[in-house]
């Protein structure tokens, strides 16, 4: 049975994870609300009007006691570390994660996509990581669950730059913002130079695309029961690059989510054929070789 508040959190979270999440076998469901309740309320903190900074540090304060054994009452820590016992997490994915939360509060932007990428490691490939151990996958999945997990927080940076703005902050790689001769993010200036923003967005969208294709090759280690759910996330996430694609523009208009009928449809389709192939180069049009230079 789920606790209720770890499937509320969960819920009001990620439409995409939640939904496709609900198909993974009830034996690993609380697993998987576990560690989402745990990163969304960390994240929640970080990413309030305005920030809860004495929330987060209180969170990881408490986290901190309860790896060490003490029990805090609160439903969403204590779960999550029985998980990481039960699961032998290594406790350095769970200190990059909060260290990554942590950056949020004191850093607002990144000059390269090396530093966001040093980023992704702890907000975004230690879930995968964390999933993998989940799932009891072999360690030769982990450098490909690190690409996932990295691969959906770029196109989520990507989809969220009009709501980052808000929040003080961009995920966007400055030094290849001022490259395209950009000089702000902002609707107002960029809907007056529609060109070089769209071969910027659609650059962007290369890192995402070659990222998702090293991830989609360790889908071969994932078991049938367990690739539903997984690979229904991956193909919405596809599904919102290309909505970007085709529109670079539409993220200042509306929040890029696939409906709920659209990931439920997807999933059908999973269940029917789980290893059919939706890869992301054929949908954005690219070609395989567009970036030799990327390193792993």
């Amino acid at each position: 049975m789920i606790n209720k508040t770890l499937f509320s959190v969960f819920k009001q979270g990620s439409k995409t994870y939640f939904y496709s999440s609900i198909f993974f076998p009830s034996y690993m469901k609380k697993d998987v609300f576990a560690l989402y309740g745990f990163v969304r309320k960390a994240d929640n903190y970080v990413d309030s009007i305005p920030q809860d900074v004495n929330g987060f540090y209180n969170f990881k304060e408490k986290y901190e006691k309860a790896i060490n054994g003490k029990k805090t009452d609160d439903i969403i820590i204590d779960s999550f570390v029985e998980l990481s016992n039960k699961k032998k997490f290594d406790e350095e994915w769970t200190e990059s994660f909060l260290a990554s939360m942590e950056s949020d509060i004191i850093k607002s932007k990144y000059e390269t996509i090396d530093e966001i990428i040093n980023y992704m490691y702890g907000s975004a490939e230690v879930i995968g990581l964390f999933m993998a151990k989940i799932m009891n996958l072999n360690e030769d999945a982990y450098h490909y669950a690190k690409f996932l997990g990295r691969s959906m927080q770029y196109i989520n940076f990507i989809r969220d730059i009009n709501d980052d703005i808000k929040l003080g902050r961009t995920y966007m790689p400055q030094n290849e913002i001022k490259k395209y001769g950009i000089k702000s993010l902002d609707y107002d200036f960029v809907k007056e130079i529609p060109e070089k923003y769209t071969a910027f967005i659609h650059n962007q969208l290369k890192y995402y695309c070659e990222w998702q294709h090293e991830a989609e090759e360790g889908f071969k280690f994932i078991p049938k029961r367990y690739l539903i759910p997984v690979k229904t996330a991956s193909e919405m996430y596809n599904w919102t690059a290309k909505q970007i694609y085709n529109n670079p523009f539409i993220i200042y208009k509306a929040k890029v989510k696939p409906q709920i009928s659209k990931i439920l449809s997807t999933t059908i389709m999973n269940i029917i054929d789980p290893r059919s192939t939706n890869k992301c180069r054929p949908i954005l049009n690219i070609n395989p070789k567009i970036n030799p230079e990327l390193e792993y």
